[in-house]
């Protein structure tokens, strides 16, 4: 069953209803996210993840969290498929939307987030070892976790500190996936669009027939 934002919202709202920086101890070692109320003044620029040929005939966009199982199959099965057959191509353009269920996924995507250019790479480490980097769901340790992902990746200390630091885009992220998925009426991830319209998760052959659908539109 899919991850309902029913239950993932009410509980974010309460633990990411602001701005929050997130700084090493003198340790070391992480603390929890200090949540404070956001104001206008804090406010992001927040760019939009794209594939793929811009001028792609057909759109395929993701509504995806970075800590959701489901999210993470598809990713590692049917969307590498369609990057291989249909985005690398120039066939279809490809969008990625977050959705934040907890804290955890929107450390995530701060760390994925940190350098544009590197997004698609440090999403691919996050979904391909998913369940190591959320390991027993300890905030300092996944917070480690997820330094660990973004050196791999390329990451400098001083970027990771200043990306997961940054609460104005923290409380600019939490502020635009609210209002992406009220418009566009997003319950449950993964969620997909194909120019416009929506569809359930599903598997690669039944996602293959509705491009080839578009495609040939």
């Amino acid at each position: 069953m899919d991850r309902r934002l029913a239950l993932g919202v009410i509980g974010s709202a309460a633990v990411l209803g602001g701005a929050w920086a997130l700084t090493r101890k003198p340790d070391g070692l992480p603390p929890l996210a200090a949540l404070a109320e956001g104001s206008a003044g804090d406010a992001a620029p927040i760019t939009e993840m794209t594939l793929g040929n811009p001028d792609a005939k057909v759109t395929l966009m993701e509504y995806a969290s970075f800590t959701c199982p489901h999210c993470a199959n598809f990713h590692n099965g049917p969307l590498k498929k369609v990057k291989a057959e249909y985005i690398e191509t120039g066939l279809v353009k490809f969008v990625y939307r977050d959705v934040y269920f907890d804290r955890p996924g929107l450390w995530a995507a701060l760390v994925a987030r940190c350098e544009p250019t590197k997004f698609f790479g440090i999403s691919d480490l996050l979904y391909a070892d998913q369940k190591s980097w959320i390991g027993s769901g300890d905030p300092a340790v996944i917070v480690e976790n997820l330094r660990k992902v973004g050196r791999i990746a390329g990451l400098t200390e001083e970027q990771l500190d200043s990306c997961l630091g940054d609460g104005a885009k923290a409380q600019s992220l939490y502020t635009w996936f609210q209002d992406n998925m009220k418009a566009d009426d997003v319950d449950s991830t993964p969620t997909l669009f194909i120019d416009g319209k929506k569809h359930s998760n599903m598997a690669y052959d039944d996602l293959k027939a509705l491009l080839d659908k578009a495609l040939d539109a």
